[in-house]
């Protein structure tokens, strides 16, 4: 079974996969959505979860910097259950704490420019959370 990692913002959704043993996530892609319409990434999302036999979602959950969750903590919970009914699959929400800020470090380390790293932070923060999950089981 795969799993699938989700960087949810208001605009964009980072998403990884992982390997069928549940060892490495790799990016997959970013998917333009728009939140005011929870439904608006359904399709791409299921076309993902089915093309990659995906069992389980692992949902960025980002918290304040205290550990209280704050509006766009409360979006991803929101967004976790709407994934549980929808698409029928399991999710796990993931502290994601710094998890952009770590994925920028590591894309300003490898060099790339502003305009190509706007292109895949999302990608690169879905990544992390879902090794991070990964790591921990």
């Amino acid at each position: 079974m795969k799993i699938l990692g989700l960087d949810v913002g208001s605009k964009t959704i980072g998403v990884a996969v992982s390997d069928a043993f549940g060892w490495t996530a790799q990016g997959l892609t970013t998917i333009e959505w728009n939140e005011e319409s929870i439904t608006s990434a359904d399709s791409k999302l299921a076309e993902i979860i089915a093309e990659n036999e995906i069992g389980k979602a692992v949902i960025g959950l980002p918290k304040n910097m205290n550990g209280s969750i704050g509006e766009r903590g409360e979006a991803s919970q929101r967004y976790a259950e709407h994934i549980e009914k929808t698409h029928h699959i399991d999710t796990v929400l993931w502290d994601e704490r710094l998890t952009t800020v770590a994925a920028e470090r590591v894309l300003l380390e490898a060099d790339m420019s502003r305009k190509k790293r706007k292109k895949v932070i999302d990608k690169m923060a879905a990544v992390m959370i879902l090794q991070g999950f990964l790591n921990q089981k």
